[in-house]
């Protein structure tokens, strides 16, 4: 599943530039996950590294889009086909 940002976001851009996807985006007030981009790290990364870097906690699973990681790669790699 894709991650998503929750209401105890600080918009302290931490996440932002550490999505090797592109996927978070600054919004008002908190800053928001692109489902259709967010493979969460799978691909890049051993753990999604938005939640390794969010000094308080606000990033989780999104339960409107629930992904395997099989599901979870092949998004990656159609991110990636072009590069």
């Amino acid at each position: 599943m894709s991650l998503m940002i929750t209401e105890e976001c600080i918009a302290c851009d931490a996440c932002r530039d550490e999505c090797p996807n592109g996927a978070i985006e600054e919004s008002d007030p908190i800053y928001i996950i692109d489902p259709d981009i967010c493979t969460e790290c799978v691909g890049h990364y051993d753990e999604p590294a938005c939640i390794s870097v969010c000094p308080v906690e606000c990033i989780i699973p999104d339960p409107d889009n629930i992904e395997s990681v099989e599901e979870l790669k092949l998004k990656y790699e159609q991110l990636n086909s072009d590069n």
